[in-house]
């Protein structure tokens, strides 16, 4: 869809944006200056309110600004944990494999993502344009880190995360996908990974893979400590075996003071144990302020509003996306907020609040943003969204309007790419400012 000759084009960074419903339901102007939001000025007209309701129109330049007609507005979306050196999004479609054990599936997806024909940094471009186009701002990305890739996916996605700087705020965790114990060198490697461009350290399952709570615990918070880094686990072990380990982590949290700087992802023993373990080990991980990822799909899942209940903080990610894990996957973190919310059975508005909550403020919480949300000072951060209020955005699955990152007009994409989002004509009528390099 491209603007009329005589219709003004969207300018590339907006002094203001007009007519925004604001999170919270109120009408304000949003004033932006030097990639930050400078002001919030509520519309005290009711009139205006009224003749101006129709949040699907898009964008519209007019002197000063973009007027919005009622869109949303909300702090650019943040996606907690999702593997960008892993999809398949680039490379012809690939059947679903099963395999019968977790080793085998790993040494299969070794194979396949081999012999894929596209290199890592360009599927995650791939994938990171597409988190761009609906909205997302900021996302943690685990990358293999085991003796066959060694550090080649560290350094592929670190080229990615320059390339995206001014459009896509990258964190990489090394994620030790073929265990850390069992598998000789990876010790070796997660530090060098460290070194060399990785913000995190990540690790997987220590009693279920590695069979080995202790030493692979010692070894992930030993290099946590060493490096000043931040920690983010994989763990998919259920039951008391899992929730004895959540238990381990939050003690190590602790003992470290690394109060805010480590997540467990998926947690699904959260999700299938009886109430008093539930609440002994919520109790463990709010009081060392360990931090919970769920992607929500999965026979069990975190409850999310019995955790929030307890104190315990937990956010939202995408996980795999178009991968050899799973076919799915659309980088489209408000429907990942719809997932979570079928799932948890979050109906109410403030509950559809919270869902919301997962894929903003919570998420850019738990990866120590700085500056995020939306008011006067905050980074202008934002997406613009077709809805009149934060739970229709979650329940009704919108276009995304607009995309801003540090106040300059990113998305969406043009409809070449992604033909369900109205093009944006930017200043100069060069669409491609939106793609960047491809």
């Amino acid at each position: 869809m491209s603007h009329p000759a005589d219709t003004p084009s969207i300018p590339l960074a907006p002094e203001v944006l007009r007519n925004a419903t604001l999170p919270d339901g109120r009408r304000a102007d949003i004033h932006l200056a030097d990639g930050r939001v400078t002001a919030l000025v509520d519309k005290a007209d009711k009139a205006d309110r009224a003749d101006r309701s129709d949040t699907g129109r898009g964008p519209a330049a007019g002197p000063g600004g973009i007027d919005l007609g009622g869109a949303l507005v909300l702090p650019a979306l943040v996606d907690g944990h999702a593997h960008l050196d892993k999809t398949l999004l680039g490379a012809p479609w690939q059947p679903h494999r099963t395999s019968a054990t977790l080793r085998e599936h790993i040494a299969d997806e070794r194979a396949l993502r081999a012999s894929a024909g596209v290199p890592v940094a360009d599927r995650a471009t791939a994938l990171a344009h597409r988190m761009v186009s609906l909205g997302t701002g900021h996302v943690r990305s685990h990358v293999d880190i085991d003796p066959d890739v060694r550090l080649d996916g560290l350094h592929a996605l670190a080229e990615v995360r320059e390339k995206f700087r001014d459009r896509l705020g990258i964190q990489i965790v090394a994620f030790p996908q073929s265990g850390v114990v069992t598998a000789p060198g990876v010790a070796d490697l997660l530090d060098a990974a460290l070194s060399e461009g990785a913000d995190l350290i990540g690790g997987l399952d220590p009693a279920g893979f590695d069979a080995d709570v202790d030493g692979q615990l010692d070894i992930v918070f030993g290099l946590a400590e060493r490096h000043g880094a931040g920690v983010d686990i994989h763990l998919h072990d259920g039951g008391v075996t899992g929730t004895r380990q959540l238990r381990d982590i939050a003690q190590r949290t602790a003992a470290l003071g690394l109060n805010g700087t480590v997540t467990v992802s998926h947690a699904y023993a959260l999700g299938d144990v009886d109430a008093t373990e539930l609440d002994r080990t919520a109790t463990a991980l709010a009081t060392a302020g360990v931090a919970i990822m769920t992607n929500g799909p999965r026979h069990s899942m975190p409850p999310v509003l019995r955790l929030r209940d307890h104190g315990v903080r937990v956010f939202a990610g995408s996980d795999n996306i178009r991968d050899t894990w799973w076919p799915y996957g659309t980088a489209d973190m408000l429907e990942r907020a719809t997932i979570i919310g079928l799932q948890g059975d979050l109906m109410s508005d403030a509950e559809l609040r919270h869902a919301a909550s997962m894929i903003t403020d919570e998420a850019a919480a738990a990866l120590g943003l700085t500056d995020y949300g939306l008011a006067p000072g905050c980074r202008a951060d934002l997406v613009v969204i077709a809805a009149g209020s934060v739970p229709e955005a979650v329940a009704a699955h919108p276009r995304r309007l607009l995309v801003l990152h540090g106040g300059r007009v990113v998305g969406p994409a043009p409809e070449t790419d992604y033909p369900d989002f109205p093009a944006i004509s930017v200043s100069g009528g060069d669409a491609s400012a939106l793609q960047g390099e491809r």
